[in-house]
């Protein structure tokens, strides 16, 4: 990539949107929606026409506030659908405009249930996410649904020790005060974030994680303690079809892989044309087909193993 790390979100910012080839409503909010973008040829017209196979679910950051929505990413998704992978970008409720707890991780799950209806029965739902996204991906990872593997990028991964850090001056205490009249209590705050924390939460799917070693806005460490934690927990045992409601088969437990890209700071990877989101781009295709890909430029630490 060229440029510093400090660039990255000037070049993202000034690509133009891209539409999306639909859009699917999961709830009477207008940021209950999800864009899907499909790849070239795929014939395709929801909510009757035929399926496209896997579909990637892709959250976006922006520490969960109003003021960042899903445009940022639409080029991201439409680039993904260039390269073969059905996309669904999902809007959800966010701080200042309705969201927090419960309401962004529902409206989290619905998206997830609408990106499983628009897949093929029986192949796999993976949900990305980006920053504050990531944190979400990672929290769907450790839930029961249709999702079969997670993939994070500079994911807020350890929510205690971000409120610590104080990122995006205290994102997570406005974000999980969840609009209260009054910031919430000590205890109160605390018990909200172990209960959406994923690095108390063990992945029941499969989870990749990209970040990117200069990342000045997410600290790598906070992977790093998350990919520390989980080594070694998934069980890889599989599911029947169909026990999750979606006709999806249900993978629970496996590794976690985290992938450092040395250089990188917080929006390379899902900016179209950089190596790093070639990173991103091959670790979804090796996901969906169950074979992992070597990772350009990624040096793997926190792999499940001994």
């Amino acid at each position: 990539m060229s440029g510093t790390a400090a660039d990255e979100e000037e070049v993202l910012l000034a690509r133009a949107p891209v539409a999306p080839d639909a859009r699917v409503a999961y709830g009477d909010h207008p940021d209950q929606v999800v864009d899907l973008y499909r790849p070239p040829g795929t014939a395709y017209s929801p909510p009757a026409g035929r399926r496209t196979g896997p579909m990637v679910l892709l959250l976006h950051g922006g520490f969960w506030r109003v003021a960042y929505d899903r445009t940022h990413l639409s080029p991201l998704a439409a680039a993904l659908a260039r390269d073969g992978l059905p996309v669904a970008l999902a809007e959800y409720r966010r701080a200042g405009g309705g969201g927090g707890l419960p309401e962004t991780f529902d409206d989290v799950t619905s998206a997830v249930r609408v990106a499983a209806a628009e897949a093929h029965r029986g192949t796999p739902v993976v949900v990305a996410g980006h920053s504050a996204g990531g944190h979400l991906a990672l929290w769907t990872a450790a839930r029961p649904g249709p999702a079969t593997a997670a993939v994070a990028v500079a994911p807020v991964a350890d929510l205690a020790r971000a409120h610590e850090l104080r990122l995006s001056s205290g994102a997570v205490a406005e974000f999980l005060d969840g609009g209260a009249a009054a910031p919430l209590g000590r205890t109160a705050l605390a018990e909200r974030i172990a209960a959406t924390d994923p690095v108390r939460l063990a992945p029941r799917v499969p989870v990749t994680i990209l970040h990117g070693t200069a990342d000045p806005d997410v600290p790598l460490e906070l992977s790093q303690r998350y990919a520390r934690t989980h080594r070694g927990t998934g069980t890889a045992t599989a599911a029947a079809p169909g026990r999750d409601g979606t006709g999806a088969d249900a993978v629970l437990g496996g590794p976690v892989a985290l992938h450092e890209l040395p250089g990188v700071g917080h929006y390379a990877a899902v900016t179209p044309g950089t190596e790093a989101y070639g990173a991103l781009r091959d670790a979804l295709l090796g996901v969906l087909s169950g074979t992992p890909r070597p990772v350009p430029g990624g040096g793997e630490s926190g792999a499940t193993g001994p």
